[in-house]
């Protein structure tokens, strides 16, 4: 059983009493948010805010935002908070925020995804932390999802920086194909404010409701996500979720108070809400 499956495991599947003594029978969610999407003395994310709520943070590595004090300053934050920290790589794209497309030579593209990572880890042990996983960002993230070739390129960077490293993505994606054929440890993530399409994958930016801005909408599907593991399509069917992480977009409007209802939410259901790594 990989990583994946057993941090997916349905929780109906995990009613059994545990050696130590502990509650194994509820169901659990990580809450992840984007932060540290800032440049110089421009911000973007409500770190400060988000950092009280999540359980974990994808924290921005200088490509499509973040510089060095943001970065220092969000991993000091986080591991104040206990807050996971992972490194969210992505196309070396600050103008456009790392959300176009960009045609990155597979060796390059793992060069930069190492270095990502490796500039984020000095900041999260000099906080006492560490990196615990990565995730890509933007348009990488939904370019892993189908392009064999840059998934395996993502891959094999985070293998150099760290082979046991989880990488947080799309359930049925390229990406975690990859990992799996490498070895490398998968996260199944869910999107809290993104539409989804009836094969599981998420709406184009580039469309109409491609994100989500009725927060009672938001809260709903996302108890639904956890407890029944499903959400309906943009075009209306049910489409099964099978996640361990519940990505919060930190740039998302109120996203601080989005995620506070979002959490609350959660644990009114039953669901705990806890860190994957």
């Amino acid at each position: 059983m990989t990583l994946d499956d057993h941090l997916n495991t349905h929780p109906d599947d995990r009613e059994r009493p545990a050696s130590d003594g502990q509650d194994r029978t509820r169901a659990v969610m990580d809450l992840n948010a984007d932060l540290g999407e800032g440049f110089g003395r421009w911000t973007l994310t409500d770190d400060e805010a988000l950092l009280d709520i999540v359980t974990s943070a994808n924290i921005a590595c200088g490509f499509h935002a973040g510089d060095p004090s943001i970065m220092r300053r969000v991993c000091a934050r986080a591991a104040e908070r206990g807050v996971r920290i992972g490194a969210q790589v992505s196309y070396r794209d600050l103008a456009g925020f790392g959300r176009r497309a960009i045609d990155v030579p597979p060796g390059e593209l793992a060069d930069e995804v190492t270095y990502q990572i490796g500039a984020l880890e000095v900041f999260a042990r000099a906080a006492g932390s560490r990196v615990a996983y990565v995730k890509p960002h933007g348009a990488l993230y939904n370019r892993v999802v189908g392009d064999e070739e840059q998934a395996a390129a993502v891959i094999e960077g985070i293998r150099r920086a760290d082979p046991s490293l989880p990488v947080l993505g799309l359930p049925g994606s390229a990406l975690h194909r990859a990992a799996e054929v490498a070895g490398s440890p998968t996260v199944r993530e869910a999107f809290a404010d993104r539409a989804y399409t009836a094969a599981g994958t998420l709406v184009s930016r580039r469309e109409a409701g491609a994100v989500l801005h009725d927060e009672e909408e938001v809260v709903t599907r996302s108890v639904r996500m956890a407890r029944e593991r499903v959400v309906v399509a943009i075009t209306g069917e049910r489409v099964p979720v099978e996640a361990r992480s519940l990505c919060v977009h930190g740039d998302t409007p109120s996203a601080a108070r989005l995620a506070r209802r979002i959490r609350a939410a959660l644990s009114e259901a039953g669901t705990g809400v806890e860190p994957f790594a």
